[in-house]
């Protein structure tokens, strides 16, 4: 059984006219969600995120930042491309809240994997620093949630955004429980991700040229990253799930389809069910063009519920 989280809260956050990452983008999705093939999808609001849980990934001078930056109106800057609206620390409590909520969710076993459908994204942000779009990093604070409330030795995070989740790599890259897969366009934002940033053994990054299609895009997770997620045997598997690798997607030069969301997620549920008894939580990260993002999730969501 697949859950979706999500919560009105998550469109309240509102970075300013223009912007990229726009309340738009959360719409698209669910409205794809709506369509009749989802009809058995069963739905939950997204809890908000507590001050313990958060942090287990960010520092306190971090989440009192956050939490004490949105303005009464209009936008707060706090970096070149990170923006605070009146709406935004709901959203971003509610946003990293799913991901604890999908979490012991299927530890319990009332349901085997959740998307958790929510903005801001996260996985660039890192234990004291919003950046990239992102104001708490969601997975992460999933991931740690995994860790300490459940006493789960072995989680994988799978991480197929176009950009290189820095800050979730930055979070864990000394937590050899925690294996951080990512597949990314190289050079692009955040000029992260090289193949020789390895952790204590537990980070595995693969890149990807500009104009790269579906041809080397599966050929890497097939011939490199899920058999290292397969070697791990991981307990829990997490996706942060990017869908800005679509070829129509503005912000970076990959030529990925929706098909390959579907392909990807596919693999990643069969590993799941190979080695963590199906406990599979995917949370959204970027995606950009709103027809492919709205196509690739609905693909994503398809996946996960066969």
């Amino acid at each position: 059984m697949l859950r979706l989280y999500t919560h009105s809260a998550c469109m309240q956050h509102d970075p300013g006219p223009g912007h990229a990452e726009r309340p738009a983008r959360l719409q698209a999705v669910l409205q794809a969600l709506d369509h009749d093939r989802h009809a058995a999808l069963e739905r939950a609001e997204a809890p908000l995120a507590t001050r313990e849980q958060l942090l287990r990934v960010h520092s306190a001078a971090h989440v009192d930042h956050i939490l004490s930056s949105a303005p009464l109106e209009g936008i707060f800057q706090l970096d070149p491309d990170t923006f605070m609206s009146p709406g935004s620390v709901e959203a971003a409590l509610r946003a990293a809240g799913a991901a604890v909520a999908a979490v012991d969710a299927v530890m319990a076993g009332d349901i085997q994997h959740a998307f958790c459908a929510v903005r801001p994204p996260g996985h660039h942000a890192t234990r004291d620093q919003a950046m990239g779009f992102c104001l708490f990093n969601n997975i992460a604070v999933g991931a740690a949630h995994a860790l300490a409330a459940h006493g789960l030795k072995r989680i994988a995070i799978a991480d197929f955004d176009v950009h290189h989740g820095n800050g979730t790599q930055a979070i864990f890259e000394h937590e050899p429980r925690v294996l951080f897969i990512s597949s990314h366009q190289s050079p692009l934002y955040p000029d992260s991700g090289r193949e020789d940033e390895r952790g204590v053994g537990n980070i595995v990054n693969a890149t990807l040229s500009p104009g790269a299609g579906s041809y080397e895009f599966r050929e890497l997770w097939e011939g490199l990253l899920l058999p290292r997620l397969n070697a791990f045997k991981p307990q829990l598997v997490l996706v942060s799930a990017g869908f800005d690798a679509h070829r129509s997607d503005p912000l970076a030069d990959l030529k990925l389809g929706h098909e390959d969301y579907a392909w990807i997620t596919e693999r990643l549920v069969a590993l799941a069910h190979t080695h963590a008894s199906g406990r599979l939580v995917s949370t959204l990260e970027g995606g950009y063009e709103l027809a492919a993002l709205a196509a690739s999730a609905s693909a994503h969501v398809s996946a996960l519920m066969d």
